[in-house]
């Protein structure tokens, strides 16, 4: 008669032998009452908070600005009320078009996100580092970054809806011009500037407005990667910039930019030449110089990057007294919808956090909502007005009627007035003709992934900017 077949573990030990190893509870099952066990798994599934919409991938960095001049004739924000007069900074620096995982070395436009913890409480300069935009009214941004994120069939990004749409919004060709050019690519952070790209307002003492429009000039000079260096990186280490940027700043080799800006008086803005709220228009330097007022030094790393940088809530509605608002229409609509995405992301009581919150007393009549984590403003009124010393408007808030002309209305709509192609022209004439031919060429290789009848919608434009700009493109695409 046969021996029976002794049966083993997959690691080939006879069951049973080593059943005395195993304690009561490792041979039990796992029960629901193990709430630290629940509790842990259910916290691991909430771990992660919707990611932007746009500027998803980011670097931040904490910092100081100083103030180098005076511009106390311009505005009493107090953040420049002396010369040598120090404020806190946190600077969140994006791409605008990726997801939080995609690489940081591909072709887009950055953003350029300062909070200043003022005495006054804190300023958010939300700005990019190109001094344009692609549009200049607000109805048409979410078409926009629906062109610049992934088809809804497919999931994959397309060069056809980018040019699709580009041909059809011609104001678009002076970011386009920019963003094909060598500064499309920076080298790192510390090597672009930023810009607020908006037009805001100061505001002085006398309550006299002037029109102003922010700088940051990168202290460590401009510097950009070539198309094939950055094509190379992305596939070597895609988080190159936040890498390069954390690892400077560990190092003592700490960032500056020169903060400046160009002041327009309240009265010129009605006959300039252009649209001065027209965010597809730079105001040139011969006409509105750049003053400079300080100095920005980015010289801290985060300790934690979820509380302290994904968490960071910017909204151009932050402002302070003496930074005020313009009619630009891209800039009215900003106000409302970085703060509507924070609440979104965020909860209502974002601006609770430590990274959001003022360093200067707060006192409103919110209250409540979800993650409300301080004392809800206690036995203080939560009505306006009372009898009870709740808090009231603070005068210095108090600002010039801002005069508008026109009509309350959208931009026309008619595409491709002559003024949207004189900048682009200008700046591509500044272009040496190395940089004229990299810009034509990386133009060139994007527009032909799309059909000839979106080029040929395309090259008009080329040609109303600069007759040599156009028959580069024409001859990059095979159509002279």
């Amino acid at each position: 008669m046969s021996k029976p077949k002794t049966l083993t573990t997959a690691a080939g030990i006879p069951v049973g032998d080593n059943q005395n190893s195993l304690t009561a509870g490792e041979r039990g099952p796992t029960l629901a009452q193990d709430h630290y066990l629940l509790e842990k798994l259910a916290h691991f599934n909430r771990e992660r908070i919707p990611e932007r919409v746009v500027h998803a991938k980011a670097a931040g960095v904490h910092g100081t600005f100083t103030v180098t001049q005076d511009i106390t004739k311009y505005t009493k924000a107090r953040i420049f009320s002396k010369v040598g007069k120090q404020t806190p900074v946190l600077g969140r620096f994006s791409t605008v078009a990726g997801e939080k995982g995609s690489a940081d070395t591909v072709r887009d436009v950055r953003g350029f996100a300062l909070k200043f913890y003022t005495d006054e409480g804190n300023w958010d300069m939300v700005g990019n580092n190109t001094p344009v935009f692609f549009i200049r009214d607000a109805i048409k941004f979410p078409d926009f970054i629906h062109t610049q994120k992934r088809e809804p069939h497919n999931n994959l990004r397309s060069h056809v809806m980018w040019w699709d749409f580009w041909s059809q919004v011609p104001e678009a060709l002076h970011q386009v011009t920019i963003l094909f050019s060598d500064r499309g690519i920076p080298k790192g952070i510390p090597y672009m500037n930023g810009y607020g790209s908006h037009t805001y307002s100061f505001i002085n003492a006398d309550n006299e407005r002037f029109w102003v429009k922010f700088h940051f000039k990168t202290q460590q000079g401009i510097q950009n990667m070539m198309q094939e260096e950055a094509d190379r990186i992305v596939g070597t280490d895609p988080d190159y910039h936040t890498r390069q940027l954390f690892e400077a700043v560990e190092r003592g080799e700490y960032p500056k930019w020169t903060f400046s800006v160009q002041i327009m008086p309240e009265a010129d803005a009605e006959n300039y030449r252009w649209n001065p709220f027209d965010m597809t228009k730079v105001w040139p330097h011969a006409d509105y110089p750049l003053t400079e007022v300080g100095v920005m030094e980015m010289n801290r790393n985060p300790v934690n990057y979820f509380a302290e940088v994904e968490q960071a809530a910017f909204s151009p509605g932050n402002v302070v007294p003496g930074i005020s608002f313009s009619p630009d229409k891209m800039l009215q609509a900003r106000v409302f919808s970085y703060a509507d995405a924070h609440r979104y992301r965020l909860g209502a009581n974002f601006e609770r956090l430590p990274v959001n919150r003022p360093r200067t007393e707060v006192h409103n009549y919110q209250r409540d909502g979800f993650m409300r984590f301080d004392d809800n403003g206690g036995s203080s009124p939560n009505y306006e007005p009372n009898s009870f010393g709740g808090p009231k408007e603070n005068p210095a808030y108090n600002e010039p009627p801002l005069r508008i002309s026109g009509d309350a209305d959208r931009y026309d709509q008619k595409r491709g007035v002559d003024d949207d192609f004189i900048q682009p022209g200008n700046l591509f004439r500044l272009m040496p003709p190395d940089e004229q031919a990299r810009l034509i060429a990386n133009i060139s290789g994007s527009l032909k992934q799309t059909s000839k009848e979106i080029q040929e919608r395309m090259l008009p434009w080329f040609y109303k900017a600069d007759k040599e700009y156009g028959d580069g493109i024409a001859k990059g695409l095979g159509l002279k």
